[in-house]
């Protein structure tokens, strides 16, 4: 007998676009929207960066390139030296944000080499972390804690950039005006609306304990105290940074260093959003471009010696004590695996012949 009833028709398969909930595929749309505009951004900057170029005399930048003086180098070393022991205290409030336990060697290990590794191969989420792991996860800190202490540190530098962004645009606003074509109350207006970030974040976390959730991943905010420290710490890295290009620029330029400052954070925030590596060519050609009036030979050389001071040394560095450490690291592995168990009896020898 046939079985005549109807049979459930096969519904198709949803693809896994389909498949997604809308916010989810809203949040994938708005991550291409951003890949697509650091790629226009990078290629733009690299088409500035390449007219810039194109037109500069290769025995000038020779020549500008060698004219920095001992003491030029020598400051630019300093100061290089100085933004690194400040960004050893990012991990520092974070760790202790997390209340965890590390000693500072350790904890000026793992930043250092994070932050000069991150700093030339871009990807900081990823390179920073990877070591930060590498050199944290033997003191018993999870990758959960390290991913939480990376954006803690990440939160510093943005606090301390906006708060040395307000302070240049608001003092030095006439100044700034008259150098890259901006209005005064432009510049102004666009600092006040820094101040009010860092002062209404600060406000923010006063009131009580804050969290931030991501993809149901919850991060907890340091409170007034460790926010006004972060604040601090991160400016004084950030003028650190800036002054490293600022005393290699070729002398008589009469640019004052408060606002160099704003056109150096302009040129980082350029720089990350590119998502190059270093914001190479990107940070270049902004600079090229707010310093248009100064002698372009001159001030390429001077990008290229801040390349080789805060970015090459410290990497080429940072390599070094990475291997200096995964050597010690297996040396000392190797000899607790041949090390005899000393609660084991030691061995009877037997002395007599027969």
């Amino acid at each position: 007998m046939n079985d005549l009833s109807p049979r459930p028709v096969a519904e198709p398969e949803m693809s896994s676009a389909e498949a997604l909930h809308p916010k989810e595929r809203r949040s994938r749309r708005f991550a291409w929207i951003g890949m697509a505009a650091s790629v226009l951004l990078f290629g733009a900057s690299l088409v500035v960066l390449w007219h810039i170029v194109s037109e500069i005399d290769v025995n000038e930048l020779k020549a500008a390139f060698t004219a920095a003086s001992l003491r030029q180098i020598g400051l630019a070393v300093l100061l290089t030296a100085i933004s690194y022991s400040l960004l050893t205290c990012y991990d520092a409030i974070a760790l202790r944000q997390l209340k965890l336990q590390v000693p500072y060697r350790t904890t000026a290990l793992a930043s250092f080499t994070s932050y000069a590794v991150s700093f030339t191969l871009g990807f900081p989420l990823l390179t920073a972390g990877t070591v930060r792991y590498w050199i944290y996860s033997p003191k018993g800190v999870s990758p959960g804690r390290v991913a939480s202490l990376t954006v803690i540190a990440g939160v510093t530098f943005w606090l301390g950039m906006a708060l040395v962004l307000a302070w240049s645009l608001i003092s030095k606003a006439d100044e700034l005006a008259s150098l890259v074509y901006t209005h005064i109350w432009m510049n102004q207006l666009v600092g006040l609306g820094a101040a009010a970030f860092v002062i209404g974040y600060m406000v923010w976390v006063s009131l009580k304990r804050r969290a931030v959730r991501i993809q149901g991943w919850k991060l907890e905010l340091p409170g007034f105290r460790l926010s006004l420290a972060q604040i601090l710490i991160g400016a004084g890295d950030v003028c650190a940074g800036a002054g490293v290009l600022f005393v290699l620029l070729p002398g008589g330029h009469n640019l004052s260093f408060e606002t160099f400052l704003a056109v150096y954070i302009f040129a980082v925030m350029l720089g990350v959003a590119s998502h190059a590596p270093g914001g190479l060519g990107v940070f270049e050609a902004t600079i090229l471009l707010a310093l248009s009036n100064y002698p372009r030979e001159q001030v390429l050389g001077a990008l290229l010696l801040y390349r080789l001071c805060y970015y090459l040394i410290p990497f080429v560095i940072a390599l070094a004590i990475l291997g200096a450490y995964e050597i010690r690291n297996r040396i000392r592995a190797a000899r607790l695996s041949f090390k005899p168990d000393e609660d084991e009896p030691a061995g009877e020898v037997e002395l007599g012949g027969r």
